[in-house]
């Protein structure tokens, strides 16, 4: 592999976990105060999807790992499905 690659592979990249969505009105945005409750569109037992540059590159399921919470891996998409998460087209 060519070190232009190489340096390629060992950049960071956002990984986001996403629990859950919800599409609400800017006013009810706006309303929110710390104790609100937000109903998400999935159930407690569905897998969390995992998300690179906000597209899906697989999902797991939530767990406790000492005093953090973790996801652990169920599944991931294929390497041309990753390839273009990451922007490679």
């Amino acid at each position: 592999m060519s070190t232009d690659v190489q340096t390629i592979l060992k950049l960071s990249v956002p990984v986001i976990v996403q629990v859950g969505e919800r599409h609400l009105p800017v006013e009810n945005v706006l309303a929110l105060a710390p104790g609100a409750i937000l109903e998400l569109n999935k159930s407690a037992e569905a897998p969390l999807d995992l998300l690179v540059n906000n597209k899906p590159i697989g999902e797991g399921n939530a767990v406790k790992v000492g005093e953090n919470f973790g996801i652990q891996v169920s599944a991931i998409n294929s390497r041309s499905e990753l390839v273009q998460a990451l922007g490679g087209g």
